[in-house]
């Protein structure tokens, strides 16, 4: 695993301003050399003013310390180190501050100042130095000497720890920048992996809701009316013996279709990745979504009701005894899949609900072909007070009007139910085509 930039910055445990002790150990180690380096320094530079050797070791070791901040105030580390440059001492400090000083965040102007006051202060300081051991004779050279020691020494000295430092920093900003980037994808990824469980609950509930209502309005119709059916052989099955044969075929008749659309279902489920059966330890939600792609892939593949079968649709109500008017207006055409089987589940349900709640009712379905909709209506009058089938008590769960409106309403069409100023009930629909 990596470690992002938040591990990073909140495992800070050195000392005051130290975010490691490995660190702090480095500084005072550092700290600790440049102060014996500036004490054997200082002797050479009281023994050249005049002044006692003690403050000369006092003043070095004071001076040489000041290294020991140069992580909390680099800026003063290298002024220190630039005002000490005339005593000729703390040579260290200035490499090592202008390191630190290129590698920190400040910013470039600061850095390229204090930087050229160290190259012009070293310059000067070992131009002097040098000239002077060549009057003393320690040197025996040309004058060209003098400027080339100069120059050389001063560059040497400044810009090989100001580049580093500037490596150093810049690579320090890009891990940063990619620390901060691997967090805020850390961060996307945990939103989406939330986002894609709360789509998938979501996915669950429309697919379990999809399941309810296909097996309702592939179930409903047919079983309604078998029942319808059977109510109408209960009451002729002495009086009319050959009514009531015609009555126990249809009976039959409606039973086969309505295990044959089962078993179209079913089938495709069951044949959905071959011949494997789901096993029996797969979850319920498994199953649902399966059932739902396999009623989905029956719509794709044509295999759902379409308009060319209203008619049938509607001779079987007027089979069960329901006396049902269809008019189409505008020119036939085909439409998407999904929109024929919804138009037919649509009067299907209606035509459902009016042999529960309104038998023998008469029954007017309405089927209009527009330019850019699809709409449809299925109203009925009042039911008769007395009605041969009424013996049937067909329950309802209450669950046909919102099925419509769920279909109508996935397609992005609009659905009215409600009754009408007659008594009678009305169901509308518009679906966009």
């Amino acid at each position: 695993m990596t470690t992002t930039g938040e591990e990073h910055t909140t495992g800070r445990g050195g000392p005051w301003w130290w975010t490691r002790w490995r660190s702090a150990v480095l500084d005072v180690g550092l700290a600790s050399l440049s102060a014996v380096e500036c004490a054997f320094e200082g002797i050479r530079f009281a023994r050249d003013a005049g002044i006692p050797l003690a403050a000369g070791i006092v003043f070095g070791v004071l001076a040489g310390s000041a290294l020991l901040f140069r992580r909390k105030w680099p800026i003063a580390v290298v002024l220190v180190a630039i005002a000490i440059t005339p005593a000729q001492m703390g040579y260290l400090m200035g490499i090592v501050g202008l390191y630190t000083l290129a590698a920190s965040e400040l910013p470039r102007r600061i850095i390229a100042s204090l930087a050229g006051m160290s190259l012009v202060g070293m310059l000067i300081v070992m131009f002097v130095r040098v000239r002077q051991d060549m009057a003393r004779g320690d040197l025996d050279l040309g004058d060209w000497f003098v400027p080339f020691a100069a120059i050389t020494t001063a560059v040497g000295m400044t810009a090989p720890p100001l580049l580093l430092g500037l490596y150093v920093g810049a690579r320090r900003r890009l891990m940063e920048s990619l620390r901060e980037r691997a967090d805020s994808l850390e961060r996307e990824l945990q939103l989406l992996a939330e986002r894609a469980e709360e789509r998938a609950e979501w996915a669950r509930n429309e697919e379990r809701t999809r399941i309810a209502r296909d097996m309702h309005d592939v179930v409903a119709h047919r079983v309604s009316l078998m029942v319808v059916h059977a109510a109408a052989l209960q009451a002729v099955a002495r009086k009319d013996p050959e009514k009531a044969v015609k009555n126990a075929a249809l009976v039959g008749d409606m039973g086969r279709q309505a295990l044959t659309e089962l078993r179209e279902m079913l089938g495709v489920l069951r044949s959905g990745d071959g011949s494997r059966r789901p096993a029996p330890s797969m979850p319920l939600v498994a199953v649902g979504v399966a059932a739902a792609v396999a009623a989905s892939r029956v719509v794709d593949d044509g295999e759902g009701p379409c308009l060319e079968e209203l008619e049938e649709l509607i001779g079987q109500s007027a089979a069960a005894g329901m006396v049902v008017d269809l008019s189409v207006e505008g020119e036939t055409r085909l439409y998407a899949a999904e929109i024929e089987e919804t138009t037919y589940r649509v009067v299907q349900e209606a035509l459902t609900n009016v042999h529960k709640h309104a038998a023998g009712a008469k029954t007017h379905v309405r089927l209009a072909h527009r330019v850019s909709e699809i709409a449809m209506q299925v109203e009925n009058e009042p039911p008769p007070e007395v009605s041969s089938a009424s013996s049937a008590r067909l329950p309802s769960g209450g669950n046909g009007l919102v099925g419509m409106k769920e279909r109508v309403s996935a397609l992005g069409g609009v659905f009215v139910s409600g009754p009408t100023d007659a008594g009678g009930y009305r169901v509308s629909a518009v679906i966009p085509a």
